[in-house]
């Protein structure tokens, strides 16, 4: 049976690592009043350089974590650069995109010892300071402490590259400890509606579009799913389809993408993992269109929404990726020995126009409870989203999932509510008029299926 836990943030002594002594030491015994101090009020060493021999340390990410908190209270973000130079920027971002794309489309994590445990991470959305304190209460990553972040780092909240750029050292620090898999933010089109663009844009001024393009090279590098041990899978979204079946092409002398294909003799049916590693993922926004392109798996595991409706069907209210009932968790469960789904993507906002289907007021939720195991919806972006439209707000909590020996198949959850107050910022999208959660999208501006 799967566990809780409720964090408090109102403690002033938070957990350590033993295995990360030096990091884990000096940020706990900061003072962490209800959360809203800043984690030192001593005076940050500015810019941050990169190290002489390409090596990146704990102290470094320690530095770069207190900076990073420091700068969001202190300073506007046209002084980004001075905190954070862009030759810093692009070495952090080109080291960790070489990592990345050298990573297969779903990355098996399985080196496990007797003291071994897996954080599971959801949607962050740019929400700094929520990420450092589930990072300090999670205990940070190590050895024996692995992370895996499910996706949508960027967007909405006011500090998506800060928040990004701290994910990517502990990925360049830790490659084979911490894993960082796409969401659907992690795109052109996303970026440019929910505000990543134009915070990059104004944190890098005339060198904003030289770092937005790295960032959306790195998205592209981001693998899609992951498998823990030998029984959980995760990906942002969920399941997807198989394509087996690929649409035939039309005859020579017709656009490459331009395919034919027939839904009555192609009807949807789960994917493998075979299908699952040979998708392209390196497309900055997944293709969404069956009729014009059978590279539907990125799209399929970055979108999908779990359904109480049986069955496989296209899920039109977002206009891309799949819905799906509890017997298709059953039967990818148990055609592929597994124990959970742990998949994200779906915040306060997007449940609340989903009457069928739990909350997210606890920052996870249970959505099939199946013979073979379960499918969870999981969190991690708390009083989410940052800027809302509505006079009363969600106030949902966070949460985040421990899997521990021997099988690492049982969810530990650790909800947890957001640092608050949060610093004055101004938002970097128009959150009045945007779409409260990711539906009905212009899918046409997303460009061509390929």
């Amino acid at each position: 049976m799967p566990n809780k836990k409720e964090s408090d943030t109102t403690v002033s002594s938070l957990p350590s690592d033993e295995s990360n002594p030096t990091i884990s030491s000096t940020i706990a015994s900061t003072e962490h009043s209800k959360g809203n101090k800043p984690l030192s009020s001593a005076p940050v060493q500015i810019p941050i350089s990169y190290p002489e021999d390409g090596m990146l340390t704990v102290e470094w990410i320690q530095d770069l974590t207190l900076t990073f908190d420091w700068s969001s209270r202190n300073l506007p973000p046209s002084e980004f650069p001075s905190v954070f130079p862009v030759d810093v920027f692009d070495t952090l971002v080109l080291t960790a995109s070489k990592i990345l794309h050298k990573e297969p489309n779903c990355v098996v994590i399985d080196d496990f010892d007797q003291d071994s445990r897996v954080v599971v991470v959801g949607d962050v959305h740019g929400q700094l300071h929520d990420v450092l304190f589930l990072l300090r209460d999670a205990g940070f990553p190590s050895k024996n402490c692995f992370f895996v972040f499910n996706g949508d780092y960027v967007d909405r909240g006011a500090w998506g590259l800060e928040t990004f750029l701290l994910l990517l050292a502990w990925k360049v620090f830790l490659p084979h400890r911490v894993y960082l898999l796409r969401g659907n933010h992690e795109s052109k089109y996303c970026t440019s509606v929910y505000g990543f663009e134009k915070e990059v844009m104004a944190k890098y001024g005339d060198k904003g579009k030289h770092a937005y393009r790295k960032c959306l090279g790195c998205f592209e590098g981001l693998p899609l799913a992951s498998l823990i041990g030998k029984h959980v899978f995760t990906a942002h979204g969920g399941l997807f389809r198989s394509v087996s079946h690929a649409p035939s092409k039309k005859p020579k002398g017709k656009k490459k993408n331009n395919v034919v294909f027939n839904p009555e003799t192609n009807p949807l049916s789960l994917g493998s993992f075979h299908e699952l590693a040979k998708a392209r993922r390196s497309v900055l926004d997944p293709p969404w269109n069956p009729q014009l392109s059978s590279n539907l798996i990125p799209g399929d595991l970055l979108w999908s929404d779990p359904s109480m409706k049986l069955g496989l069907s296209e899920n039109t209210e977002r206009g891309i990726g799949l819905l799906w009932g509890p017997d298709s968790t059953e039967e990818f469960l148990k055609k592929f020995s597994l124990k959970l789904i742990i998949r994200s993507h779906e915040g306060p906002d997007a449940r609340q126009k989903r009457p069928d289907l739990a909350g997210m007021d606890n920052g996870y939720t249970i959505d099939h409870d199946v013979e073979s195991g379960m499918c969870i919806t999981l969190f991690s972006a708390p009083d989410y989203p940052q800027f809302q439209a509505t006079e009363e707000r969600f106030r949902n909590k966070g949460a985040y999932i421990v899997l521990k020996p021997p099988k690492f198949d049982i969810p530990d959850f650790n909800v947890f509510e957001a640092v608050t107050p949060r610093p004055d910022v101004n938002p970097f999208y128009d959150f009045k008029n945007a779409i409260d959660s990711d539906e009905e999208l212009e899918l046409a501006s997303m460009g061509p299926s390929t």
